[in-house]
């Protein structure tokens, strides 16, 4: 797992910093203070780096939510202009830092990810938009790692998107490295067993894909290889796609487990299966097996330490 922080795009309020329209921040201490471990965050604020100065009046959402403009609340300005013309260079600047992922702030008119609101032209709201600077952001960076701070309060999307920015750091160290059909082998070999607990369906694409690398070129099998790996990782490892993989894994111990050691991994994946062990436990007894036994495929699978433990991700039932 690289040891270097991961870069990672978050809206400035977030930190702590006093940038709302009121003068005030919106701290999120899992971001500063556990996250924040792992992580050199680029904050961003939309509304105070387009002009728009602290403290500012208020604003939302209103007309086509598709194409929404962003209207101050009082004085009734439309501010969306200047706020894409800000956006069009920032994400410019952007491009160059990096990032494997944002945190936006929710239900922000600039910064919101999804289910912002837009008001009607009876003043009436439906919670439907996308605020507009995350809006651009997500055109510009569509394989990017996105969520709000909100939802990160949520143990399954949390881990989701932990473990999507660490895999993305991982592909961009691949990147730096040279594009080669033996280093893809390699990276795809590692990750195996994760993308087959996200999605057993991308896991065979992939495979596939791999397999007959050779009749492709190979700047086009990348760019398929990227997009079916993101899209295998945006969909939640789930209880049951976890525990096909533990019994995937167990597998490989076929010859070496005693009778006792069978019947106590089939036991504790079981247990998980059910709900009553978080998958902290059938992970931490196969790590065991896997350095007892010196099993040197899985030594490598990044299915087993995706991420630090630490930041205990696999701790919830």
């Amino acid at each position: 797992m690289p040891t270097d922080k991961i870069r990672l795009g978050v809206s400035t309020c977030l930190l702590g910093q006093e940038v709302r329209y009121d003068g005030s921040h919106k701290r999120d201490r899992y971001l500063t203070d556990i996250l924040g471990n792992y992580v050199e965050y680029v904050p961003v604020c939309p509304e105070v780096e387009c002009g728009m100065g602290i403290p500012r009046e208020s604003m939302h959402l209103e007309g086509d939510p598709a194409n929404p403009r962003l209207i101050s609340t009082r004085t009734r300005r439309d501010l969306t202009d200047q706020m894409v013309r800000w956006a069009e260079k920032r994400l410019e600047e952007l491009k160059k830092e990096n990032l494997c992922g944002f945190v936006f702030k929710s239900n922000s008119p600039s910064s919101g990810m999804e289910r912002v609101k837009v008001f009607d032209p009876k003043g009436m709201p439906r919670k439907i938009g996308v605020g507009i600077f995350a809006g651009l952001f997500m055109k510009a960076f569509p394989r990017l790692p996105v969520e709000e701070e909100g939802r990160l309060h949520d143990d399954a999307l949390r881990e989701n998107f932990v473990e999507r920015i660490f895999h993305f750091q991982r592909w961009r160290k691949h990147l730096e490295g040279g594009k080669s059909l033996g280093r893809l082998v390699d990276f795809h070999t590692d990750h195996k067993l994760l993308y087959m607990a996200h999605s057993p369906k991308h896991y065979r694409a992939l495979g596939k894909l791999v397999a007959e690398a050779k009749k492709w070129d190979l700047r086009e099998i990348y760019d398929t290889y990227e997009a079916l790996m993101t899209e295998a990782l945006r969909l939640k490892a789930t209880v049951a796609k976890n525990s096909n993989v533990l019994y995937h894994l167990m597998g490989y111990f076929k010859k070496q487990l005693t009778r006792d050691e069978k019947a106590e991994l089939q036991e504790i994946i079981e247990a998980y299966r059910k709900g009553h062990y978080p998958l902290i436990v059938p992970i931490t007894l196969i790590n065991h097996f896997v350095r007892k036994y010196d099993q040197p495929y899985l030594k490598r699978q990044v299915y087993l330490n995706p991420h630090p433990l630490e930041l205990k991700l696999r701790h919830h039932a």
